[in-house]
């Protein structure tokens, strides 16, 4: 039995997923046991080299670092290269990382851990689900060893981030996010109208980025071009998603409001494919089978990426 809670983040970094990764790293409550890495945000290629990159630059080489798919189950998507930079790391020429990743695919670490830590194990989703619904399929028993499962993602009333109505990570890979909340009896999501209604004040975050730590002047080396867009278009508050997700897995206290729902993926719609149906009014019969992140304490979470950033 650890005296640490054992961490497993799947994630498709991403400068946000980076801020999400220095605040696990940086918390003393729980231990990552592994990084497994989707394609998302860009490729699997890039995705993999920048999670072994900040684990380089936060001294974690010791955590294992595990590919997976490199494509949606089913359908190609398009990247967020256009938001994070074709390196998604902001193409400000970080060099490459010294190590490689471990040879095991990211859905075959999944299934070890969940038998190494069972009943222990938190799973963060930050990305596509890809990787897990992978492993959901070669053992449908897996939701049954983990502890708590976070997954960001998603938009609770449709007011997506990548088309009208749906948030990318689930509209990248909706066959997969379709197998996960259909296998797990509860998730959490930290969606991304949660998000949008706990931006960072820039200016603040400004300053904390001039902060002389390593991890300070590595996050503000590659957020660059993120900041640049939010400025432009977002005014004073700076969204990063995978963040408040993560504050919310880290300190789950600090969320002030929560609704329980039945959610559903739509696969099929012209204008909705990739959307989270929240059934608000309960008028499927389906039980509730998602905790919906509506209100986190703002101070806290800010608090958190002090903290991460050393600032």
């Amino acid at each position: 039995m650890t005296t640490k809670i054992p961490l497993l983040i799947d994630t498709d970094p991403g400068v946000d997923d980076a801020l999400a990764l220095l605040m696990a790293f940086a918390d003393q409550r729980h231990e990552v046991v592994a990084l497994t890495i989707a394609a998302g945000n860009v490729g699997l290629d890039h995705t993999v080299r920048n999670a072994l990159k900040l684990c380089e630059i936060v001294g974690r080489d010791d955590v294992p670092v595990h590919a997976g798919s490199p494509d949606p189950l089913l359908h190609p998507s398009v990247d967020a290269a256009h938001v994070h930079g074709l390196d998604g790391y902001g193409d400000v020429g970080l060099p490459p990382p010294t190590r490689s990743a471990h040879p095991e695919h990211a859905a075959l670490a999944i299934l070890r851990l969940s038998h190494q830590y069972s009943g222990e194990l938190m799973l963060v989703m930050l990305g596509p689900l890809t990787n897990l619904a992978l492993a959901l399929k070669l053992d449908p028993t897996l939701p049954q060893r983990i502890q708590r499962i976070v997954v960001m993602g998603g938009a609770v009333t449709c007011h997506g981030n990548i088309t009208p109505a749906a948030e990318f990570n689930i509209a990248f890979d909706p066959e997969a996010a379709h197998v996960v909340f259909a296998a797990f009896p509860h998730l959490l999501v930290s969606d991304w109208e949660a998000t949008v209604a706990h931006g960072l004040p820039l200016p603040q975050a400004e300053q904390w980025l001039a902060a002389d730590t390593p991890r300070a002047r590595f996050y503000e080396l590659i957020s660059r071009k993120t900041r640049a867009l939010s400025e432009d278009s977002k005014g004073d508050r700076w969204f990063t998603a995978d963040a408040l997700a993560m504050a919310w897995a880290l300190h789950p206290e600090g969320a002030l409001r929560v609704e329980s729902r039945p959610l559903n993926i739509e696969l099929n719609g012209t204008f909705s494919r990739g959307a989270t149906v929240v059934d608000w009014n309960r008028q499927t019969g389906q039980p509730d089978n998602c905790d919906l992140l509506m209100e986190y304490d703002q101070r806290r979470f800010e608090a958190l990426v002090r903290q991460a950033l050393g600032a």
